[in-house]
């Protein structure tokens, strides 16, 4: 009965009682097996126009401006941080009139290193011409992708430099939706001036207007090419006069570029903030389950120190309040 008093007393001690549940925390975590689970992950090719109006700096960041590339790498960047683990990503770019692949889709956690060292690397003296087709790009990174067995996000601001033969875009001769993915328009609303650099990449000043063809003059003439000055049908089917226009300025080509996603299948979103990728690229590309594992046994190791710790330190304030010189009262005193 004298030993039963001890243990009576240890079993009504919240210390007591939580050191043992410490005890079986620890035990646990000894046996207990990984739990599966299955999460939804993606797979992208991610193509990036890196074509001259791309270097237009119609963006704000930290109060200076910023460059439609330098936001592009920016959200993509941030997007494949957000995806879970298992998701795989491949990188390409566009200039003139097709997409280039940078590498494979490689797995967004075990190689985040290396990808976003890629996307932060990327420049517009990469390009190996300086046209910019936007839809014969589109359509050859969408053949890139079903290839690859991935979606697509393919990221420009939809300037077509030269101008397009009348002004419509190539027909679009695969199936719609066979491949799903995402058209990123950037670049603000408004019309910028193009930055131009020589030839060791140094910035010179902005595109004027006789230095960027205003018009196509390749194939048959527009509709109202006898009215214009100077008309010849076979020395002069365009006129005789220069071409004038806006296309040395640059905004993003929204209406053209949802008419592309229209005739592909994709989706179109329009960048802003860095963070903007994140909804649209989940909202249009396939859900790919990912099966992986949760080892509970961290978290269970974790509960069971702090257990120990709480404990260890209510015995110390308890043994500290004990030393203290106790103060007397009133009636003592006297």
């Amino acid at each position: 009965m004298t030993a039963a008093l001890p243990l009576a007393r240890n079993l009504r001690s919240w210390r007591f009682l939580t050191r043992v549940l410490a005890l079986a925390l620890v035990c646990t975590a000894l046996v207990v097996p990984t739990l599966p689970f299955t999460r939804t992950g993606a797979k992208i090719l991610a193509v990036i126009d890196i074509t001259g109006s791309m270097n237009v700096r119609d963006y704000a960041r930290d109060g200076l401006p910023e460059s439609r590339l330098d936001r592009a790498k920016i959200a993509l960047r941030q997007l494949v941080a957000g995806l879970p683990c298992g998701s795989r990503v491949a990188l390409g770019l566009f200039t003139e009139r097709r997409p280039f692949l940078l590498f494979e889709p490689i797995e967004t956690c075990g190689d985040f290193a290396p990808l976003d060292g890629a996307l932060a690397s990327l420049d517009w003296r990469m390009a190996w011409e300086g046209d910019s087709r936007v839809a014969a790009g589109l359509y050859r990174a969408i053949d890139m992708a079903s290839g690859l067995g991935t979606d697509l996000v393919f990221v420009t601001d939809g300037q077509e430099s030269p101008p397009l033969p009348g002004g419509e875009p190539p027909v679009f001769e695969g199936k719609p939706g066979a491949v799903r993915g995402l058209i990123v328009g950037a670049g603000g609303y408004a019309l910028s001036p193009i930055p131009r650099y020589d030839d060791r990449g140094r910035e010179k000043g902005f595109y004027g207007e006789a230095d960027v063809p205003q018009e196509n003059r390749f194939g048959p003439p527009p509709a109202d090419a006898e009215t214009r000055e100077g008309y010849n049908p076979r020395n002069a089917p365009f006129g005789s006069a220069a071409a004038q226009g806006t296309e040395h300025l640059s905004s993003v080509r929204e209406p053209y570029l949802k008419r592309l996603a229209a005739a592909t299948g994709l989706a179109y979103a329009h960048l802003d903030g860095p963070g903007d990728l994140e909804g649209p690229v989940r909202a249009a590309a396939t859900p790919r389950p990912l099966p992986g594992s949760l080892d509970p046994r961290p978290f269970l190791g974790g509960v069971a120190l702090a257990l120990v710790l709480v404990t260890l330190g209510a015995g110390k304030a308890a043994d500290l309040r004990r030393r203290l010189p106790r103060r007397l009262s009133p009636s003592e005193s006297l």
